[in-house]
């Protein structure tokens, strides 16, 4: 797999580069806006170059961009989905003006009107996305969601239903988070239950269909419907179900970048990239013995 971080735009977006190198990432992910604000920024010609000049120099590695936390599609409140879709067609054609290769978007939350509606309501949302954006290269993934509150897409069947009902399907793909997958019931910790869970990705969307993965461990137990990531082997999900998913040869071009906390100093994330890049190839036992190794000096640097 090709993994990698989601690594701050802070001093710009084409800073995201220069971290990402420190990490040693094989994919990136960034905001390419405040997440939690609807205004979005205009970008400057000047802006777009120094992104694509960045990544020209950083290599061919694939890029996400994650869409705001405030846009919601599954919403029946007529103001709040315009809004919603006018800030993802501005996130598509950002991202699209970049050189970004996807854009990951939370499909959204039904607020009482019912799964049924809510999917619906995705359905009609993308299709509008897609009329508005017809030459965009930037592709939206759709993320599984932990299942908080009244959100659409903790079920595969979920996603199954707007891969069905969208028109423009074709234009669509799946970023698969490991920690909402585990908060929603799906139980990544064990040898069968891993297996379980890819046979249910691929009955109800096609394994094909996934682009990209999210790389979190779990604060929160199995089935827990909260959205609450941890870093990998501090967690309750454990490091067996990123060992099985590093060796995963249905997975072996596809970006995972980590969204856990940064830890402080110069490479917040280089341990975890690591770590992750030492379990490919390598038997079980090997693996953990070198996974209780990097964590123990994650935890020692934490001290």
């Amino acid at each position: 797999m090709l993994f990698g971080a989601h690594e701050s735009v802070s001093g710009g977006v084409s800073t995201a580069f220069a971290r990402a190198k420190v990490d040693e990432c094989r994919a990136i992910q960034i905001f390419t806006k405040n997440s939690n604000q609807w205004k979005d920024p205009v970008l400057a010609p000047e802006a777009i170059a120094a992104f694509r000049d960045a990544r020209a120099s950083y290599g061919d590695v694939p890029v996400l961009a994650h869409a705001s936390y405030l846009i919601n599609l599954a919403t029946d409140d007529a103001t709040v989905l315009g809004r919603s879709i006018d800030a993802l067609v501005a996130e598509v054609e950002r991202s699209s003006a970049l050189g970004v290769d996807y854009v990951v978007l939370h499909p959204g939350a039904h607020l009482g009107a019912g799964e049924e509606v809510g999917l619906a309501r995705v359905c009609e949302a993308l299709d509008a996305v897609a009329a508005r954006t017809p030459d965009a290269t930037a592709r939206i993934l759709l993320e599984n969601t932990a299942g908080q509150g009244t959100c659409v897409g903790h079920r595969f069947e979920h996603l199954q239903a707007i891969f069905e009902g969208a028109k423009t399907a074709s234009r669509l793909g799946v970023c698969i988070d490991t920690q909402h997958s585990f908060a929603a019931g799906y139980d990544l910790s064990t040898e069968e239950g891993y297996e379980r869970t890819m046979r249910t990705i691929d009955t109800c969307i096609g394994l094909d269909r996934v682009r990209a993965f999210h790389i979190n461990d779990s604060k929160k137990p199995l089935g827990a419907r909260v959205d609450r990531h941890e870093h990998l082997g501090e967690g309750l999900i454990g490091l067996g179900a990123f060992w099985r998913l590093a060796n995963d040869k249905r997975f072996a071009k596809v970006p995972a970048v980590l969204e856990t906390e940064p830890r402080e100093g110069g490479e917040p994330y280089r341990a975890e990239v690591a770590l992750l890049n030492g379990f490919v190839g390598a038997k079980e036992p090997e693996a953990k013995a070198f996974a209780l190794e990097v964590v123990s000096e994650k935890k020692k640097a934490k001290k």
